[in-house]
């Protein structure tokens, strides 16, 4: 059993121990077991290092790591990492590079000559702990990791320390020039991002200010230095202002940005290397991990490759799952322990759709025992398509859209559920599609074309943006893995110039019915182009070659067990209810006079068994062919309830419901002409859209060629999402099946509650106009909502309830333009009193506040002896008239009950 030191005691032995060292901090944790920590600002090549200690309260010498911060943090980014190192046994330094945090000095971008050098010193400090174990005088076994910033400098210190044993660098580059100026296209979104991010650093170094040793490091004597240059190095700011304004690299710049990349040194990097990179990534992609997986393994290191689904633009970093692995990795390598398991030599993370019960992504794994690379077991797709001429046009704008640096949120991981948020604009690209795809396609990788380039600019040269969309089979809904593109600059195309263009890596899988589309664009977004506009003729001179990496071993989606329940309950609820079904009652016959009319509700009431009053009380209306009719009411108004009652799923109390002069009841046969969409539609997870529909059509026994599935798919527009399993739908996808399976069968009648619900604008819109194209047919529909902008554009009719009882029926028009009720402008805000007074005078049915004044309902009054009133009231009126909103027309009818 381990003693335990009361808190007092730990912490004076913590600084016992680092007397005479310097300035010093410790805390002990209350957790099990506890981790000490220990702060102190290092005096390190001129500035200032600030530094986090932490330690567990064992015994004994142990491996240290190292644990570098991204780019605009600090230390305190990966305390939590630390913590959880260090309880696992290890002694972990992190520190905030110079130019962040508390650390001064400037930024240089890992340079050698400093932040590199600075790695080298915390592993001296290291050497020197009496914690940490040797491996030689002076060479400390020592691992280090972090994720971009953090990550490059654990390459380079690898690189530049040959005591550094393990890495496991994270989402980082390999060469920041190829990353910051692909193919010679100045990335200048992410550029300006970092450039930002490092002028506002926290810290205690103000912009330009000087460290109190002397001169900063980086800062020659004498340099004139660049304005707005933040904690930047001299050198640096004046790269990002060249670069930025010629809106391209030069020599020079390349030149610097990969003295300070880990290609570098590449040759040296000998330690056992854990390579995690993200495929939402934008910034650094995939290529990168490729360049350090193919440099590393070649001077024989042993390296892993992990694939996570998130990165720089968001998405799923796992970063739980990640930090076990990387805990793994230093276990092997810096403990020596030959029987942990590091993980497969290769890794991916795939989506396996959404969890319905949380709305987030669900991810599997495909792995093999070695890296495949990008270019594995390569097939062929013909891209059909003439010779395409396209303008850039002035100014680069408007730019074509991809990904969106620096927005978040995990847009470009919305790619792999089938939602495109891409954006060309006509007459700016040119685009080659491939057959539909008869089977499932795996793309792992980086697909590449051999296509022909033409510019009419002056210089001869182009800037374009290849990009690879999986489309559907409507051949308009199209999505953009990972949201990338591959820019690339072409020189000398004035006679026309054949190259290789090598699309992004990515990892996605094109379904059967979809295809392939390469798009060559004038713009992007994230990119520099050049502003004098140009013609570009694209012509493509082979086909499409795609990587398949055949060899991965793809773990199977796990789901719920409620899934694989889901038909055994239906089954068995079926089975009960034909068990306790009761004899139906005898139905009123029909009424040939109302044959040709969708619906007629007389007297209907309902009161709740145990209720208090009644949800629906004496509702009488009627519904002609053709009318898209509103029913309107505030919650509790009765809406629902008589829905449920209108499609036999409930019994009235009295009362009598017709549709097309047949009388509603449990399972009237008449209900074959109508389709409803009444509090959500349930779907089975695991099957897809079109799967989904089937089976429910299968259900109703009626011929498959009566459910004219093409048509109500065509009007519900679900487009390629069809195919896929429901479980990865939106909520927008979702209430667009489920109108879908409504319309099965083109009923006559169909009945839609609260459709919107969950919607974006854009999917309210969408569905205002599905609503309105099935109408058009000569149909019905009856659509209850709460939305009344949506009601008043869509609608053509109106049934307003309220607290169960009808208020108005009749035309929109009618309805807001009515002459009971007016609209009162004041000239100033009156008190509630008198807005009471108004409410009680003779003739006035209610009153409620709008926005200038107030909505008056008369009963029995009129315009002239209502003005005469409100004078005689001291009411500031400046104007009375009918209003014309039916948001005014609603309050005024429920008398202000919403």
């Amino acid at each position: 059993m381990r003693l335990r030191l009361p808190r007092w005691a730990a912490v004076t032995a913590a600084l016992a121990v680092l007397a005479g060292a310097g300035t010093w901090t410790a805390v002990a944790t209350d957790e099990a077991p506890p981790v000490r920590r220990a702060d102190r600002a290092l005096d390190i090549n001129g500035v200032r290092i600030d530094t986090s200690y932490f330690t567990d309260d064992s015994t004994g010498r142990r491996p240290a790591v190292l644990l570098g911060h991204g780019f605009g943090g600090s230390k305190d980014d990966v305390r939590a990492q630390a913590e959880d190192l260090a309880r696992n046994g290890y002694a972990v330094l992190t520190w905030s590079a110079r130019g962040f945090g508390a650390s001064t000095g400037e930024i240089g971008l890992n340079d050698p000559d400093h932040e590199v050098k600075d790695v080298r010193k915390l592993v001296d400090w290291l050497a020197g702990r009496p914690e940490v174990l040797l491996d030689g005088p002076g060479d400390p076994r020592v691992g280090i990791t972090g994720a971009s910033y953090g990550g490059a400098i654990s390459l380079l210190a690898a690189g530049n320390d040959p005591r550094v044993d393990a890495i496991a660098p994270q989402i980082t580059y390999w060469n920041l020039a190829d990353a910051l100026f692909p193919n010679g296209v100045f990335k200048k979104l992410w550029a300006g991002i970092f450039f930002s991010a490092g002028n506002q650093a926290p810290g205690n170094q103000t912009s330009g200010a000087r460290v109190p040793e002397g001169r900063t490091d980086g800062e020659r004597p004498g340099a004139a230095r660049p304005a707005a240059c933040g904690r930047f190095t001299a050198e640096l700011c004046a790269l990002y202002q060249r670069v930025a304004v010629a809106g391209k690299p030069d020599p020079a710049a390349r030149a610097v940005l990969e003295a300070r990349s880990p290609s570098a040194v590449g040759t040296r990097i000998k330690a056992p290397a854990l390579l995690v990179q993200g495929q939402s990534d934008s910034l650094f992609t995939l290529a990168q991990s490729d360049a350090m997986a193919r440099t590393l393994t070649a001077n024989g290191a042993p390296v892993a490759v992990d694939w996570i689904a998130g990165g720089h633009d968001g998405g799923d970093r796992e970063t739980e799952r990640v930090e076990r692995r990387i805990t793994n990795w230093f276990d092997r390598w810096l403990k020596r322990e030959a029987t942990v398991d590091t993980g497969p030599a290769f890794r991916v993370s795939r989506t396996g759709g959404v969890d319905s019960t949380d709305g987030r992504a669900t991810l599997r794994a495909a792995t093999a025992d070695h890296y495949p690379g990008l270019a594995s077991h390569t097939v062929t797709a013909l891209l059909a398509g003439p010779p395409q001429t396209f303008t850039n046009p002035p100014g680069a704008a408007p730019p074509a859209v991809s990904a969106v640096p620096g927005l978040g949120g995990g847009f470009s991981g919305l790619s792999s559920l089938g939602v495109g948020l891409s954006l060309d604009f006509p007459g700016q690209h040119a685009r080659f599609d491939a057959d539909p795809q008869a089977a499932p396609l795996r793309i792992t990788g980086t697909p590449t074309v051999r296509v022909k380039v033409t510019s009419t600019a002056a210089d001869g040269s182009a800037v374009l943006f290849g990009k690879l969309y999986d489309v559907g089979p409507d051949g308009r809904q199209q999505v953009l893995p990972a949201q990338l593109v591959a820019p690339v600059r072409v020189e000398n195309a004035t006679a026309g110039r054949s190259l290789t263009l090598t699309l992004p890596a990515i990892d996605h899988e094109v379904e059967t019915g979809h295809r392939l589309r390469l798009v060559i664009a004038a713009t992007d977004l994230g990119y520099a182009s050049p502003t004098v506009p140009a013609g570009y003729t694209v012509a493509v001179e082979g086909p499409l070659a795609v990587p398949t990496a055949p060899g991965l071993a793809a773990q199977a989606t796990s789901l719920p067990r409620w899934v694989w329940g889901l038909p055994l309950l239906a089954l068995a609820g079926a089975a009960a209810l034909l068990l306790t079904a009761r004899r139906r009652t005898t139905v009123p016959a029909p009424d040939p006079t109302l044959s040709s009319v969708p619906l007629q509700i007389t007297g209907l009431s309902k009161k709740y068994r145990g209720g208090e009053r009644y949800s629906v009380r004496d509702l009488s209306f009627r519904v002609e062919q053709g009318q898209v009719l509103g029913l309107l009411g505030p919650n509790g108004a009765g809406k629902t309830t008589t829905l449920r009652m209108l499609m036999g799923l409930i019994t009235p109390d009295e009362g009598e419901i017709r549709v097309f002069g047949q009388a509603i009841g449990p399972g009237a046969p008449v209900l074959s002409r109508v389709g409803a969409f009444v509090e959500g539609a349930g779907f089975l997870p695991h099957l897809s859209g079109r799967e989904n529909l089937d089976l429910y059509w299968k259900a109703t026994g009626r011929p498959a060629e009566d459910a004219h599935v093409d048509e109500a798919l065509r009007i519900a527009n679900l487009g390629s999402a069809l195919e896929r399993a429901v479980r990865t739908y939106s909520q927008g996808m979702r209430q667009r099946l489920a109108l879908a399976q409504a319309m099965l069968g083109l009923p006559d009648l169909l009945i839609l509650d609260e459709p919107t619900n969950g919607l974006d604008p854009p999917q309210i819109r969408e569905m205002r106009e599905v609503m309105i194209r099935y109408a058009a047919g000569g149909r019905t529909v009856i659509v209850s909502s709460h939305l009344l902008a949506e009601v008043e554009q869509s609608c053509t009719h109106l049934v307003v309830m309220d607290r169960g009882q009808l208020v108005q029926a009749g035309p929109v028009a009618e309805i807001t333009g009515s002459g009971s009720a007016l609209l009162v402008t004041l000239g100033e805000p009156v008190p509630d009193a008198l807005v009471e007074k108004v409410g009680a005078l003779p003739g006035v049915g209610s009153v409620a506040r709008a926005d200038g004044g107030l909505l008056v309902r008369l009963d029995g009054s009129d315009a002239t002896a209502l003005i005469g009133e409100l004078v005689r009231l001291d009411v500031p009126l400046t104007g009375v008239g009918p209003h014309r909103r039916l948001e005014d027309a609603f309050l005024t009818l429920i008398g202000g009950a919403a």
